[in-house]
C-alpha cells in the first residue's frame, strides 16, 4: 500500500495515499482504536453546512479572498453530496472536545479546495479561520440534532399519530370494557382509548418543538474560550444568516458564548422530551400486544398483522415483534438520556469534554425511535382490527358496570351486588335484581354501557 508523509505540529506521520485527510486524523485513528462507534454522518453533514457557512462569512467579512471562499464551498458541497463518506472514519471515543472530527473536516476540505483552487491550503489558517473546535464541535452538535429532529423523528411520530387518528374514527362505534390497574373498570369506546394514544403523540411531539427552539442557539464566533478570539464580532451572526439561507431554519447565535462551550443543557432538555416521547411510545406499543395477547388465551380484542414465524419450535405461533421492537428501542432511548443528562453535567471551567458521547447517543436515539415508529406504523398499526365479538363478552361480563347503579342505590349497596355476582358466579342483572334494591326493568334502562362512555347532560 503506497503512503505519503503529512506534518503537523508534532511532527510527521505516514497517510494512506489514497486518503484525503492529513495528519491530526491519522492521529486520532491511531490513537484512539476503541470500539466500533464511529462519529455519526448527520453530524458530519451538519460540520459541512458549517464549514461552508464560515467560508462565506469569512468571504463577506473581508478575512478570506472569494476565489478561496468558493473552493470551499465546491470541497463542501462535494462533501454533502455524500462522494467522500468514507473520509470521515474516527471513533466517538476520541477528544471529549471533538477537536479531531473538527480537523479530520478541516483536512478533508482544504485537499478537495486546494485541488479545486490550483494551490495547497492550511487546514488550520484557512479551512479554520475564525473558528476552534471548541465552538464549531458544539455548534455542529445542535445543527445536526435539529435537522435530525425536524426532518426525520418529528415526521415519523406524524405519521404514526394520523394513523392512530385514523383507527380512533374507524372504531369509534365500538365500545369496550377499561382496565385500571390491570382490572376491569367502566366502559369507553375503542375510539377513545385509540384517541388516546393518537394525543399522545401529538403531546410529545409539542414538547419536542418547544425544547427545539433552545438547540437553535449556536456557539460559533466563541471561539477558544468564549471571548471570540481571532474572530470577527460579526461572525457568529454571519454564520447564521448562511446556514438559515441554506437550510431554511432558524439558528441564532448564542447570547452568552461562554456559557455555550461549557453546557449542554440544551441537549439534555432537548432529548429529555425525546426520552418522554419513548415512553409514551412504550405504553402505546405494550397496549397494543396485550390487547391483541392470544389468539386462544389472551385479551384477544385486537388482532394485528402476522408478518413472520414466531417460533422455531411451535409451529403456526404469531408474536407481537414490532411492539417488541419499539419497546426495546424506548428503553435504548431511556438509558441514553441517562448517559447525556451526566455527560451534560461535566462542564469544567470553559468546556465540556463530553461532547463526542453526548451528541453520539442523541443522534442514534432520533434514529432509532424514528425508523422504530416508521417500522411499527407500516407494519403494526395499519393493519390493527377489532374482535368485535370478543370486546362484546367483556362488556357483558364485566361486573364494573354496576357503576351505573351507584347515583340510585348508593356506592356500598352497588358494591355489595358486585361482590355477590362474583362470589356466586351471578350475573350483573341476576345479583341486582336479586338484592331487591332495583327492579329488572329499572336495571336494563340503567346499565347500558353505550350510555356510560361519556358525561352526562
Amino acid at each position: 500500500m503506497d503512503y505519503r508523509v503529512e506534518k503537523d505540529t508534532m511532527g510527521e506521520i505516514k497517510v494512506r495515499a489514497d486518503r484525503l485527510w492529513g495528519a491530526q486524523t491519522q492521529r486520532s485513528l491511531d490513537f484512539f482504536k476503541i470500539g466500533e462507534e464511529k462519529m455519526p454522518k448527520p453530524l458530519i453533514i451538519a460540520f459541512a453546512h458549517l464549514k461552508k457557512a464560515a467560508a462565506i462569512a469569512n468571504a463577506r467579512l473581508g478575512k478570506m479572498k472569494a476565489d478561496m471562499s468558493k473552493a470551499i464551498v465546491f470541497a463542501c458541497d462535494e462533501i454533502l453530496s455524500g462522494k467522500y463518506d468514507d473520509e470521515f472514519p474516527l471513533s466517538v471515543w476520541q477528544t471529549g472536545s471533538g477537536t479531531q472530527t473538527n480537523m479530520n473536516l478541516n483536512e478533508a476540505i482544504a485537499f478537495i479546495a486546494g485541488k479545486k483552487l490550483g494551490e495547497k491550503l492550511s487546514p488550520n489558517d484557512h479551512i479554520n479561520m475564525s473558528q476552534s473546535s471548541n465552538d464549531t464541535f458544539p455548534s455542529a452538535m445542535h445543527i445536526s440534532a435539529v435537522l435530525e429532529v425536524e426532518r426525520f423523528l418529528l415526521p415519523a411520530i406524524d405519521a404514526l399519530r394520523q394513523t392512530l387518528e385514523r383507527k380512533s374514527k374507524e372504531f369509534a362505534p365500538i365500545v369496550k370494557i377499561g382496565r385500571t390497574h390491570l382490572q376491569d373498570a367502566t366502559p369507553l369506546t375503542l375510539g377513545q382509548e385509540f384517541s388516546g394514544y393518537a394525543a399522545a403523540l401529538e403531546n410529545g411531539a409539542a414538547l419536542i418543538k418547544s425544547a427545539l427552539e433552545f438547540a437553535r442557539n449556536l456557539a460559533i464566533g466563541a471561539t477558544a474560550v468564549g471571548t471570540g478570539l481571532n474572530a470577527p464580532a460579526e461572525f457568529s451572526q454571519a454564520v447564521c444568516d448562511e446556514l438559515n439561507e441554506a437550510l431554511n431554519e432558524r439558528f441564532i447565535p448564542a447570547l452568552n458564548k461562554f456559557h455555550a462551550l461549557t453546557s449542554h443543557d440544551a441537549l439534555a432538555n432537548l432529548h429529555g422530551a425525546i426520552k418522554a416521547l419513548a415512553g409514551n411510545l412504550m405504553k402505546i406499543a405494550n397496549d397494543i400486544r396485550l390487547l391483541a395477547s392470544g389468539p386462544r388465551c389472551g385479551l384477544g380484542e385486537l388482532t394485528i398483522p402476522e408478518n413472520e414465524p414466531g417460533s422455531s419450535i411451535m409451529p403456526g405461533k404469531v408474536n407481537p415483534t414490532q411492539a417488541e421492537a419499539l419497546t426495546m428501542v424506548a428503553v435504548q432511548v431511556m438509558g441514553a438520556d441517562a448517559a447525556i443528562g451526566f455527560a451534560a453535567s461535566q462542564g469544567a471551567f470553559e468546556l465540556n469534554v463530553f461532547k463526542p458521547v453526548i451528541i453520539y447517543n442523541f443522534l442514534q436515539s432520533v434514529r432509532l425511535l424514528g425508523d422504530a415508529a416508521n417500522s411499527f406504523n407500516q407494519h403494526c398499526a395499519v393493519g390493527i382490527k377489532a374482535n368485535q365479538k370478543t370486546i362484546e363478552r367483556y362488556v357483558n361480563s364485566s361486573l364494573m358496570l354496576v357503576t351505573a347503579l351507584t347515583p340510585a342505590i348508593g356506592y356500598e349497596n352497588a358494591a355489595a351486588i358486585a361482590k355477590k355476582a362474583h362470589k356466586e358466579g351471578l350475573s350483573l342483572r341476576e345479583a341486582a335484581i336479586a338484592s331487591g334494591l332495583i327492579s329488572a326493568e329499572e336495571f336494563d334502562k340503567t346499565v347500558v354501557a353505550k350510555n356510560m362512555i361519556a358525561p352526562k347532560n
